[in-house]
């Protein structure tokens, strides 16, 4: 599933194409994402200009002067800037085309995805009113963490992963920054103290820092907008890796299932 750096990714590569293209139609090819297509938005976006393109957690906020189509990428969706003429292929789903003759397209072989279309403040939508701080905000920080797992049992993995807690901190990336941190990923959040969480949230905001740098990580079908994948699977030092040596000590790295995830961690290095 893309995750925070490849929406961001995604997000940094559209951004620049489209922001101040004027809308001159929207194709919808289904009537189904995971929710339902607003068939009335083919006649509504025509002539609105996107005047920016942001990503709020895994959301892409697509705003114009009248309102803001909220785009997610699902289990396996990606987005591409094309020639409008760009023949589509079976799970092309939705395109947005422009006046000047690009267009945004919009794959989903899942179906998992999801266009709406809002004309509030797309921050207090539903989806996203309940979300947690950024990871690479300031206020996401080793005392936010401390204080919000005094007296919880969960382990700390599923508890990072909540996104009411935090937003973007994924499978991949949870495995990944435990291990740069030294934590036991079975250790219940409430036990860890306020010193260990600050070397967490530093190395959360590492990891995430590396993997925008890399273009994201392509584990089966993500694929920046570019139509290139993700390279930061070359870094993963433990997720995907059970079985073999630890890069800091040699043992073997092990594999769980946390919270219906699978979880990859040293036993030797975390604790």
């Amino acid at each position: 599933m893309p995750e925070l750096p490849e929406v961001e990714t995604t997000c940094r590569g559209i951004a620049p194409l489209i922001t101040g293209k004027t809308i001159a139609q929207l194709v919808l090819r289904t009537d189904k994402l995971r929710w339902p297509l607003d068939q009335g938005l083919c006649l509504h976006l025509p002539g609105q200009r996107i005047l920016s393109v942001e990503r709020r957690a895994k959301y892409l906020l697509l705003g114009t002067a009248q309102g803001s189509l909220i785009l997610h990428l699902g289990m396996s969706g990606s987005l591409r800037v094309v020639p409008a003429e760009t023949t589509e292929n079976k799970h092309d789903h939705v395109d947005l085309i422009f006046t000047g003759g690009e267009c945004l397209r919009f794959t989903d072989p899942r179906k998992f995805g999801a266009l709406l279309w809002t004309e509030e403040d797309p921050l207090l939508h539903p989806l996203l009113a309940q979300l947690g701080p950024e990871p690479l905000a300031e206020e996401f920080n080793g005392r936010y963490l401390y204080q919000a797992s005094r007296g919880r049992k969960i382990a700390v993995k599923p508890f990072v992963m909540d996104q009411k807690l935090v937003v973007g901190v994924g499978n991949i990336y949870a495995s990944e920054a435990l291990f740069a941190a030294g934590i036991d990923p079975r250790l219940a959040a409430g036990r860890i103290g306020r010193r260990r969480y600050q070397r967490l949230a530093e190395e959360i905001k590492r990891v995430l820092g590396l993997a925008i740098a890399a273009g994201g990580t392509t584990i089966s079908d993500f694929f920046q907008s570019d139509g290139k994948p993700g390279y930061f699977k070359q870094q993963l030092q433990v997720y995907g890796r059970a079985g073999e040596p630890c890069p800091h000590c040699q043992s073997q790295i092990k594999s769980l299932r946390l919270g219906q995830r699978s979880t990859y961690y040293c036993s030797r290095c975390q604790r």
